[in-house]
């Protein structure tokens, strides 16, 4: 059967309560309950037995008095001595202390002494009737003092007349309101003293618990020099022996990670490097020994065309020069494209604003470059990864976005280079980086990253489908000097 879905409600609402205690709370209030609960328990329970108990003999003290003021008053009644008898019952009164009243009554229901005097209550006298064969009569009555027990007792079978006694309860309520606030005293000191070894406890048991937690708390900050101490040699003991060896294993594992991250680091540094400067050396010897031969070639073809005679044979040489030309263009743009030589010789900008002017002019697409750094020269390796990142973005964008415009930033944010690049093209699905149908693309992309994360940097691609794609690249620049001694240290290590 399933429980009401109110009650289930309620029940998940006091466990989100009770879930948000503290430990220490939860023991402290089970202590002080338990405490309470068990202090009001017995304190009713006592209470309830005393009650009975002390009703009973009050019931038994009422009997006994008035039998003995009976047979006290027989003579007397006989005797008609009226004073005696008065005296009679103010002993009565006056060596019970439970005895609220005490009076007489002859065979015709009319009083001969009373503890009253002249103001006696009529009415008490029909209150408790006994038959003149009974043994004695008691009756429980209600007063605004509290309860009275009313016993007659018939004199001589009710032949001389009839005693009646009423004992208070007075008594029993000042025993029963001293027993209780003794009760609840001892119930607050037991309370107290529970408290405070709960607390005691409490601060033995958490103690280590909240150590473990301060513990993990900074291994999850990556400090893997925490360790716990171990209190005692319990289950929590073990516990913290547990976490001082997983702490252990997670240093070793952090220290393989980083060596094989410098690895890493190393040989991608080693590759690009190598790659660089291949591409250096081929764009120079395109430069140099290529370019140089095309231009001869060139020239060449020029005496030719303007020294033969034949027609058709300057038409040929003609078009063998324009050949050549066009094929003298494709190798300084490929050279450009290699490695440009404005990057070593006057740096990020000036290489920046020739590769802009270049590929808005080759695809015809608006581009608005806005540069603002304050350092005349980066870094080397800052300038080639920044300028390596943007061109493959621009070259991204001119296969695949189909974009209008574009924009590209660089700004420098104290100690941190920010570029962001941005067009309004057709966008793509973020989730879908690595999937076989864009690998192309999405190897550009992940070349990206490497060149950004080698100097410690990040790069965020932001795209929607339909509304354009955003590249936010972040470059440490102060932290290439202290990463490169980091390295030098793992090196060594």
């Amino acid at each position: 059967m399933k429980a009401h879905p109110s009650l289930q409600m309620l029940f998940q609402r006091f466990w989100e309560i009770a879930g948000g205690v503290s430990v220490r709370s939860k023991i402290l209030g089970i202590v002080l309950g338990l405490v309470i609960l068990l202090g009001l328990g017995i304190t009713v329970q006592v209470r309830q037995a005393l009650t009975r108990t002390m009703a009973a003999q009050l019931a038994e003290q009422s009997v006994s008095v008035a039998r003995d003021l009976a047979a006290r008053s027989t003579d007397l009644i006989l005797l008609n001595d009226l004073f005696a008898l008065h005296r009679l019952l103010q002993e009565t009164k006056a060596n019970n202390q439970n005895v609220a009243y005490a009076f007489l009554l002859d065979t015709n229901g009319q009083v001969l002494a009373s503890t009253y005097g002249e103001t006696f209550p009529v009415d008490l006298i029909a209150v408790n009737p006994i038959e003149p064969t009974a043994h004695h009569h008691t009756l429980v009555l209600a007063t605004n003092q509290g309860y009275v027990w009313d016993t007659a007792v018939p004199i001589l079978e009710g032949q001389v007349g009839t005693a009646r006694v009423g004992l208070s309860d007075a008594s029993l309520r000042r025993m029963l309101v001293t027993i209780t606030n003794q009760l609840l005293l001892t119930t607050a000191l037991v309370s107290l003293i529970g408290i405070t070894a709960a607390t005691f406890l409490t601060w033995i048991l958490t103690r280590p618990i909240l150590d473990l937690a301060q513990a993990a708390q900074a291994v999850a900050q990556g400090n893997f020099t925490k360790r716990v101490k171990r209190w005692a040699n319990d289950e929590i003991g073990e516990l913290a022996t547990a976490f001082n060896q997983m702490v252990s294993e997670l240093a070793k594992a952090e220290e393989i990670r980083r060596e094989r991250e410098f690895l890493r680091r190393q040989l991608l540094e080693k590759v690009i490097v190598t790659q660089e400067d291949e591409r250096k050396r081929i764009a120079r010897e395109l430069h140099d020994s290529t370019s140089q031969t095309l231009t001869s070639l060139i020239m060449g073809l020029k005496v030719m065309e303007s020294g033969c005679a034949d027609i058709q044979t300057q038409l040929q040489a003609r078009e063998l020069r324009q050949i050549a030309v066009q094929t003298l263009e494709e190798v300084h743009d490929l050279a450009m494209q290699l490695r440009p030589r404005l990057l070593d010789d006057l740096g990020l900008r000036a290489a920046l604003e020739r590769l802009v002017k270049e590929w808005q002019t080759r695809y015809r697409i608006a581009i608005d470059l806005m540069y603002h750094v304050s350092q005349e020269r980066l870094p080397d390796v800052v300038e080639t990864a920044l300028y390596r990142i943007i061109q493959e973005a621009l070259t991204n964008v001119a296969r695949h976005a189909q974009a209008h415009n574009v924009s590209v930033l660089i700004e420098q944010r104290g100690e941190e280079l920010v570029a962001v690049i941005e067009d309004d093209g057709i966008g793509f699905d973020i989730s879908r980086i690595g999937l076989s149908d864009t690998a192309q693309a999405h190897l550009g992309l992940a070349g990206m990253q490497e060149r950004a994360a080698l100097l410690g940097g990040t790069i965020t691609f932001e795209s929607e489908i339909g509304r354009g794609t955003s590249i936010y690249i972040q470059l440490p620049i102060s932290k290439v000097m202290q990463n490169e001694l980091e390295d030098y240290g793992i090196a060594r290590g």
